[in-house]
């Protein structure tokens, strides 16, 4: 591929990255947590909220790190420094299991709680704001041609271990 064919105007990568980068801006402008254009410490981000939503939605069960990893398909040292920020940031709690004293089982704290009511809240508003004015078709169309990327990308992974 040519440089000039590889810019801002024509990678997918760039163009999915930039969408990020506004999502963030937008969540956080939406929750107040943006001064002079500094993230304040203590919001969570995207990746934590999905840990809360993970462990709310399995409330009656016990949840450990090792479920993280399985759910999110991250590893195992990204989801531990995850958790490492949101033991120091109040979100959760680690206790050691009953049965097996290698493990920690995974709690929300109360303020996480709250925090991820909110979130959630934003997040649904910033869900209509991303798809305003754009027609049923044609987001039918971006989440086939979505998907497709999606498995393009897990399909080359996959491919890259086979070799």
């Amino acid at each position: 591929m040519e440089k000039e064919e590889f810019g801002k105007d024509k990678s997918m990568l760039y163009k999915i990255k930039s969408i990020d980068k506004l999502a963030d801006r937008n969540l956080f402008l939406k929750a107040g947590c943006i001064n002079s254009g500094d993230r304040i410490k203590n919001i969570p981000t995207r990746s934590q909220i999905e840990i809360m939503h993970y462990i709310l939605d399995h409330i009656n069960e016990d949840v450990y790190q090792r479920d993280l990893e399985k759910v999110l398909d991250l590893r195992r040292a990204t989801i531990s420094g995850i958790l490492g920020t949101m033991e120091k940031n109040g979100f959760i709690e680690r206790t050691i299991d009953k049965n097996d004293t290698r493990i920690k089982k995974i709690t929300l704290s109360p303020k996480a709680k709250s925090i991820y009511l909110k979130g959630m809240h934003y997040l649904k508003s910033l869900d209509e704001v991303l798809i305003k004015d754009i027609s049923e078709d044609d987001l039918k169309t971006f989440n086939k041609v979505i998907e497709k990327m999606h498995n393009n990308l897990e399909n080359n992974i996959n491919n890259v271990f086979k070799q």
